[in-house]
């Protein structure tokens, strides 16, 4: 049962568990991260949780056949081994050969810091962009993790990435796949928070004339719903906030403001390498992206 305390990854053990018991066509598919939550129901569902061990490319390759079968199958692991290790498999396997799966990771950008670059992943989202068709969620809030697994479990066939995080928002938000969420309105700019960013957000901002949006999920990207943000003005300013790589939707923002004069200020995780361990928080400051540096960065550039 789902606890004020507990992760997006707790909750997606046990949902996805609930979730095998219910759907016969769903698969799962493990690199020994989580095995051992998951270890009930692969007793109950040998034939449909299998865990191919530390063979990163093995599970996406496997996972690929199992829906080449028909079967709807989720593969988990750190978004490192996930999305960049065996990317040459989500090309072929799943992209090339037009089969979709939802792919469900964890440790993102900074959430194990004591693990390293190699438990580091703030490029993986820019990296399905070079991919066509897929959907990517990042959820801010355990319930709107739920939410959006379930969506992507029945989200037809399509290439689903949902990345889920330690860093999370105080309170969940009513989500929509696909669609922004307005929190706060303003006049003189739109501040587009994505996933666990929007507390940061809305601390940085407070008392300033700016709209906030919310997105949980970022590809496809909202352009309507942006576009309605920014109003019917001359001109607008649009600041996005993504917990990965600085800029990764950049693009996205200037295709859909292509009709307008406008400026986009992309903040997230830099391409330099912070070389230092310590805790989640730490690496946001490091980043600029705590509270009072992005009240600063945002300032700076609404001026």
């Amino acid at each position: 049962m789902p606890t004020e305390t507990d992760t997006m990854r707790d909750r997606f053990l046990d949902v996805t568990s609930r979730l095998l018991d219910e759907d016969p066509r769903l698969a799962l598919v493990l690199a020994d991260i989580s095995a051992a939550g998951f270890a009930r129901a692969a007793e109950r569902h040998p034939d449909r949780v299998i865990n191919v061990g530390i063979r990163e490319q093995l599970l996406i390759g496997a996972t690929g056949g199992l829906a080449l079968t028909g079967l709807r199958p989720i593969a988990h692991t750190f978004a490192s081994f996930l999305v960049e290790r065996p990317f040459e498999q989500v090309k072929l396997d799943l992209v090339h050969q037009g089969v979709g799966a939802v792919l469900v990771s964890a440790a993102g950008s900074y959430d194990w810091p004591a693990g390293g670059r190699t438990h580091m992943s703030p490029g993986d989202v820019a990296l399905l962009d070079t991919l066509p068709d897929w959907t990517v969620h990042v959820p801010g809030h355990p319930d709107e993790a739920e939410t959006l697994l379930r969506h992507a479990v029945k989200d037809g066939d399509r290439n689903v990435y949902l990345r889920l995080s330690v860093h999370r928002n105080a309170l969940a938000r009513p989500v929509v796949p696909g669609r922004f969420l307005t929190v706060r309105e303003g006049r003189r700019g739109v501040v587009l928070a994505v996933g666990p960013m929007l507390d940061g957000v809305l601390q940085a901002t407070e008392g300033m004339d700016v709209t906030v949006l919310y997105a949980a999920g970022v590809r496809p990207f909202d352009a309507a719903g942006l576009r309605a943000a920014t109003g019917a003005g001359a001109a607008a300013d649009v600041v996005i906030v993504e917990p990965y790589l600085a800029g990764t939707s950049d693009r996205e923002a200037h295709e859909a403001l292509a009709e307008v004069p406008h400026r986009v200020l992309g903040l997230g995780v830099p391409r330099a390498e912070h070389r230092h361990y310590g805790s989640i928080d730490e690496h946001l400051a490091a980043y600029g992206l705590d509270a009072r540096s992005l009240r600063e960065r945002i300032t700076l550039f609404l001026r």
